[in-house]
């Protein structure tokens, strides 16, 4: 019962279910990090060893999946209040949106035979890209709405003692 006590009188907005929301949200977020970095990983190593060009393309996709993964475990704290940088979840959610349409370009038209393992990984790891960019834009817009409510939503701009 602690556990639940401390979620529901630290978290910044609805209580134990909204914590409870949040953190399952993040954990996903967190998960299908994980997925993509090991996704295009495989693709870095590969060029690595062969001592070959690494394409800025996959560099990028490893980028917005450490700082993904980083924020999700700043963010899962349950005594951070994430709403206080509900902008870097937009700025995560646009790194998701130009890394799916870079990689949705490349892959969602290509039709790989069986024996081009790396095509047919490329086209799976361009809709976890997918469903990170729609979880970060969940995220981002849940933020924003708990951002502006705990301001005061709704108040007049001049002296914000009036509702509207």
């Amino acid at each position: 019962m602690a556990i639940t006590d401390f979620l529901s009188t630290h978290s910044s907005s609805g209580g134990l279910p909204g914590a409870l929301a949040r953190l399952t949200l993040r954990f996903f977020q967190f998960i299908f990090a994980i997925v993509v970095a090991a996704l295009y990983g495989i693709d870095l190593h590969h060029a690595s060893e062969e001592h070959a060009y690494t394409d800025g393309k996959w560099v990028f996709a490893e980028v917005c999946a450490v700082l993904s993964c980083v924020t999700c475990l700043i963010y899962g704290l349950p005594f951070i209040k994430s709403y206080w940088a509900f902008g870097w979840d937009w700025v995560l959610f646009i790194l998701w949106t130009a890394l799916f349409g870079i990689f949705g370009h490349l892959y969602i038209p290509a039709h790989p035979t069986p024996q081009q393992h790396g095509q047919i990984r490329m086209k799976h790891a361009v809709w976890i890209d997918l469903i990170n960019m729609l979880l970060w834009l969940v995220t981002a817009c849940y933020s924003t709405l708990i951002w502006v409510r705990a301001r005061g939503g709704g108040r007049t701009l001049h002296t914000g003692r009036g509702k509207v």
